[in-house]
């Protein structure tokens, strides 16, 4: 018929509310949209998780006030990843997991926990807790980042341009973040000079990459 359209239906029958275009259609470039939401509910897991640790890590930069605020900014744009991919989970028929702790255990990066054990009273047993040992537990982590958003990247570029998108952007916010532990370690701990070649963000968090178009002021 002459009022036909190239894309007006598909695998997914009119008015069919139990399929979604946008999962169908990467399915048919070769993504699995189940495997692909899985991992990002494991990716976001990290960011969520590493935002909660680096609020510990960056409390005990004592008197550090520079690397407080290099750690504040990734802890905050950390925070902006999960909240950008988030959505992207619903869409692809997925939902966060209802127990926090099932949330955490399925994170795809190691807990970026303070290097140093508990004492008697609760608290942290700080004599020996050494700054380059925190600036190494941020660089390592950080660098799990890169290789977990990597990943993404490699399985949805040619094929799903949505999550290929949020994934490039992330990437790209992980490699400063990496970039800027490495500076500050080299220096600490070597006392060797190792440029990041870049400087913090203009305001603490301010996620150029993901957060340069935020749906809301809470975003």
């Amino acid at each position: 018929m002459a009022n036909e359209k190239e894309h007006g239906s598909g695998s997914v029958e009119p008015g069919d509310t139990s399929k979604r275009v946008g999962a169908e259609v990467i399915r048919e470039r070769g993504v699995d949209p189940e495997e692909l939401r899985e991992k990002l509910i494991d990716a976001i897991g990290a960011e969520f998780t590493t935002y909660y640790y680096y609020t510990n890590l960056r409390m005990h930069l004592a008197g550090e006030e520079d690397y407080k605020e290099i750690t504040e900014d990734a802890r905050l744009e950390d925070r902006a990843h999960f909240e950008l991919v988030v959505p992207r989970v619903y869409e692809l028929e997925g939902s966060l997991p209802n127990d926090i702790r099932d949330f955490a255990d399925r994170a795809s990066c190691p807990d970026a926990e303070v290097p140093t054990p508990m004492d008697d009273s609760g608290g942290f047993d700080t004599e020996d807790l050494a700054v380059e040992d925190i600036l190494e537990v941020l660089l390592e982590a950080e660098r799990c980042a890169i290789r977990t958003w990597s990943e993404i990247c490699d399985m949805t570029r040619g094929a799903d341009p949505r999550t290929y998108d949020m994934a490039q952007r992330i990437l790209n916010e992980e490699m400063d973040h990496e970039a800027w532990f490495i500076e500050l370690l080299s220096k600490e701990r070597d006392d060797e000079i190792n440029p990041a070649g870049h400087f913090a963000r203009g305001e603490p968090g301010d996620a150029p990459y993901t957060k340069n178009n935020p749906f809301n002021d809470s975003a």
